[in-house]
């Protein structure tokens, strides 16, 4: 009997709690989120095995991930792309990936960012490890995980409290995240990185929008910008000819069973654009590397329509001009008819 009255006690006393503490995130602004975990972007590289010439895959780095809004995209051609662009990522894993362990030859369009795609080919590096992680994880991802990450979901859509992100936001709110945001000196006296607030809404078929609130509040948007500045002054210089080297293997190996391989260049704006003009040209990266190989390529400076486009904290498009820009692309694409081997309604 008393057993069963410390039971209902600790059951009322959890449920209290645990609405106290939804409660208190979801009054501080915090609403219910999907996570953008390796489980996410393992659920859609599965529907890579099954994928046909008519498919389309974008790969690339959070500019890729942010810039292409799905349902907008397949209104545009009557196709839902695959989305395995990766934050913070090289592309060249994810090309290898597709390259190497699947038998798949119809579109994949590469978004690049300079600063990522030239940045390097040695595995232990943050952008070949970030996206090489999920690559493997989706190799090695056992039934429990799978049962695991489904059942996630329903909460994660519906609790605030779940909020535990991968990524290792500034904001998150698990134990785990309050623990690693206590800054106790500087042992390392190295300069101490800004906080990086979340500032993406994912969906449960891979697809991300900037916030609202990076839109309208321009002291966040200023948060992000130091993020960026931060990434760029500690940056190693970028490893122009291996890059360039282990791509071409890739998408030459790719196009020679018939596929079909397009680059973009997604906008960016202000201070971000200012730096890649000086330390990542048009003219010797870009451009040179399509001197290399014959590919169907889009710069964003290129096209009237396109660029004139502004990133709130510099390197990524808000949801409407996302959506704007999905649109004006695939027209771009299907009026030059990049897509050839494809069946666009």
């Amino acid at each position: 009997m008393e057993l069963k009255k410390t039971l209902i006690i600790v059951l009322i006393l959890s449920i209290t709690g645990l609405t106290a503490w939804e409660m208190y995130w979801r009054s501080q602004g915090y609403y219910p989120t999907l996570n953008d975990e390796k489980a996410l972007w393992a659920k859609e590289r599965t529907k890579v095995e099954k994928a046909t010439k008519q498919d389309i895959i974008f790969i690339g780095s959070s500019r890729t991930y942010f810039d292409i809004q799905k349902k907008d995209w397949e209104k545009e051609t009557g196709i839902k792309p695959i989305q395995l662009a990766s934050t913070g990522s090289s592309p060249l894993p994810a090309l290898n990936d597709i390259v190497e362990n699947t038998a798949f030859n119809g579109t994949i369009i590469l978004g690049v960012t300079p600063g990522l795609f030239f940045s390097t080919t040695y595995p232990g590096a943050f952008p070949w490890q970030r996206i090489q992680s999920k690559v493997d994880f989706y190799k090695d991802m056992t039934y429990a995980q799978k049962s695991n990450y489904f059942l996630s979901i329903p909460l994660q859509k519906s609790l605030v409290l779940m909020s535990g992100d991968e990524e290792e936001w500034a904001d998150d709110i698990d134990l785990k995240s309050f623990m690693r945001n206590i800054q106790i000196g500087n042992r390392a006296k190295s300069e101490i990185p800004p906080p990086f607030y979340n500032f993406g809404d994912v969906s449960f078929d891979r697809n991300i929008a900037m916030t609202q609130r990076t839109v309208s509040d321009t002291a966040f948007a200023s948060s992000i910008i130091k993020v960026w500045n931060f990434f760029g002054r500690n940056a190693p210089p970028p490893d122009k000819e291996s890059t360039t080297k282990y791509f071409l293997k890739d998408a030459n190996k790719f196009l020679a069973r018939g596929g079909n391989l397009i680059m973009v260049r997604f906008p960016s704006s202000g201070g971000i654009r200012f730096g890649e003009n000086k330390f990542l040209s048009r003219e010797e990266f870009w451009d040179d590397l399509l001197t290399q190989i014959d590919l169907k390529s889009y710069h964003f400076e290129d096209y009237e329509q396109l660029k004139h486009l502004t990133c709130p904290e510099e390197s990524h498009l808000r949801k409407e001009d996302a959506e704007y820009f999905t649109t004006e692309l695939a027209k771009i694409m299907i009026k030059d008819n990049a897509f050839s081997n494809q069946k666009i309604n």
